[in-house]
């Protein structure tokens, strides 16, 4: 009797330990009944501060997911150099930035399908009819964010047109912005959301230049690159699924974003 209690007991252990061994992120999450995401919300209109509370795109898309997993969803803000390394060392489930999908973050990271586009454009004063193709900018000065991905398309794109261009890096966007306004520069380059968004706010001065120009490249959410957080990243495409196919996605773009993009079903690397 007493080697098949101990044999019970031993199974029973074993049990235990298979099903902790086999809990994965989702598994926590459900568990903890709340899906923390890590973010820096000085990143409009995707995550900004309002009057002290946080508002903007990412609030609302991880509201409709927070709901479709019946937890709760608990954002923590960070400085970005922080956000990354805060994901990788487990301090949040999820990272809300969002970010460029590239081969190389792909390596590292499990992306969510995309949210929204992020190939660069151009933003120019309204009443500019100089400026109406990326390619009229031969000849004139943008300006774009010191050491971004937005520096280096542009430098190419730049590279390629008929007339020099005149580039300056900022590293405060909002300067680049002022001095737009101000006549110091005849188009900023950006991130289509986030100059789509600021033309909306301030439409009796500044407009986006469409297309955009050189590499085609879509902004999601990531997870861990681990095997645990698949499940997350799955239950997390479901929703986006419903909601691509509903409209709630699109209406969140046009409300928040400015405007409606129409974004592939998977992660997509920039071309």
């Amino acid at each position: 009797m007493k080697k098949l209690a101990a044999a019970a007991l031993l199974m029973t252990l074993g049990a235990s330990v298979m099903t902790q061994a086999q809990a994965d992120t989702l598994d926590d999450v459900e568990a903890r009944g709340v899906l923390r995401v890590g973010t820096e919300m000085q990143f409009a209109p995707f995550d900004y501060l309002e009057n002290g509370k946080q508002t903007g795109f990412n609030k609302a898309v991880f509201e409709e997911i927070g709901k479709a997993l019946g937890v709760e969803v608990g954002f923590v803000d960070l400085p970005w150099s922080s956000v990354l390394p805060g994901l990788e060392a487990d301090k949040y489930d999820m990272v809300a930035g969002p970010l460029i999908i590239t081969s190389e973050r792909m390596q590292r990271y499990r992306f969510t399908d995309p949210v929204a586009e992020s190939s660069v454009s151009l933003m120019v004063r309204a009443n500019d009819d100089e400026i109406s193709v990326p390619e009229d900018i031969a000849g004139k000065t943008v300006g774009a964010g010191k050491a971004s991905a937005q520096l280096t398309t542009l430098q190419a794109y730049a590279e390629s047109l008929d007339s020099p261009v005149e580039i300056r890096e900022y590293v405060d966007n909002n300067q680049a912005y002022a001095d737009l306004a101000a006549q110091r520069l005849d188009a900023v380059a950006n991130s289509l959301p986030n100059i789509a968004y600021l033309a909306k706010q301030r439409p009796s001065l500044f407009k986006v230049v469409t297309p955009s120009f050189g590499p085609k490249s879509w902004f999601a959410y990531i997870g861990r690159g681990d095997d645990d957080s698949q499940r997350l990243i799955d239950a997390f495409n479901d929703v986006l699924a419903k909601m691509r196919d509903d409209g709630r996605l699109a209406e969140l773009q046009e409300k928040w974003i400015g405007q409606k993009m129409d974004v592939p079903d998977h992660p997509v690397a920039a071309q």
